[in-house]
């Protein structure tokens, strides 16, 4: 019989690559995971790992367990979670992963209102990007992910590095468009929408702009140099210069969005950041005006929470979300 102890040991040990290995990410020693690992080849009758000089891979049939082993696990961890919290959300948990802006506007007061009325429920956090983090909650390592797309992206043009040489160029362009494809496909997913995050022009206080006291059209920044935040946002600045007539000269590429504002307020570019992303900095030497899309509309990213559709009915996750609703309705 399969166990989920014996999955448990088997997905670290894909994971790192060496019994010794899984047994520091588990906790437990080296003989305890060969025994695991002796114990799950024995009830699948089949060798799961193949051990060549120092080093181990998994068999085809290691392979396949795996791939299977991270849905099962998903499906009994929210199990476990949902009989706890049969009892009135007395016990159960809730591990977030969030996008830093979101981690420091729409998160805090969320769990601190779910911790209020349900003090035995506990909930972490962990930061991380899309599509980073919607590959976490896929392999059960959340319940809940905090995500973020551009209405209307066809992907986001990203945007090399500078100093790159072409092959290296195409080779970043390549990884940067199928992970920010991976990024917005949602279709195995529970989608909650939170807001629509206006993206906001950030300019050096004396700028002839910053005074303009109204929407200000991408195009009357062109001959400006440009800060770009992490590459889906760089990728969607480009896409959205480019709508509006031309290409932005981008000069520095910093995922700290205070380094940003810092930058910025020096003189050295112009920048366009969500609105989530000035909440928590101080925003001395810089101005910041309202952004236009080239439709004429305001430019805008969705922030959503997502969850897989069997952890939406555990109580402890539904409610989870609607807290951030709330909180995100409030703003």
């Amino acid at each position: 019989m399969i166990e989920a102890r014996h999955l448990r040991v088997l997905r670290a040990v894909a994971r790192t690559g060496s019994f010794s290995a899984a047994a520091r990410e588990l906790g437990c020693t080296q003989p305890a995971v060969s025994q695991q690992m002796k114990a799950l080849e024995k009830a699948v009758a089949t060798p799961l790992v193949v051990r060549s000089g120092r080093g181990m891979q998994l068999s085809e049939a290691g392979r396949v367990l795996v791939k299977h082993a991270t849905g099962i696990l998903a499906g009994l961890s929210a199990a476990e979670d949902e009989v706890a919290a049969i009892a009135g959300l007395r016990a159960g948990r809730v591990r977030l992963v969030s996008f830093p802006t979101a981690s420091s506007t729409l998160v805090p007061p969320s769990v601190a209102r779910l911790r209020a009325a349900h003090p035995g429920v506990r909930v972490s956090l962990v930061e991380a990007e899309p599509p980073e983090s919607l590959a976490m909650l896929r392999a059960g390592e959340c319940e809940v992910a905090l995500a973020f797309r551009y209405p209307h992206s066809q992907g986001g043009a990203p945007q090399a590095s500078p100093h790159a040489t072409a092959r290296e160029a195409r080779a970043e362009a390549t990884l940067e468009a199928a992970a920010s494809a991976a990024a917005t496909d949602w279709s195995d997913l529970v989608v909650r929408p939170l807001l629509d995050d206006p993206l906001v022009g950030v300019v050096p206080a004396a700028h002839p702009l910053a005074a303009a006291g109204r929407p200000v059209d991408l195009a009357e920044l062109s001959g400006e140099q440009w800060i770009a935040g992490c590459p889906q946002c760089r990728g969607h600045l480009v896409e959205l210069c480019e709508a509006a007539g031309f290409e932005p000269r981008i000069d520095f590429a910093t995922d700290d969005y205070p380094a940003v504002v810092g930058l910025v307020a020096a003189g050295l570019g112009v920048a366009v950041l969500p609105g989530l992303a000035l909440d928590p900095v101080r925003h001395a030497g810089v101005a910041t005006v309202p952004v236009r899309a080239a439709s004429g509309g305001p430019a805008v990213r969705q922030v959503v929470a997502l969850t897989l559709p069997d952890l939406a009915e555990v109580p402890a996750v539904a409610l989870m979300l609607d807290r951030l609703t709330a909180v995100a309705a409030a703003r």
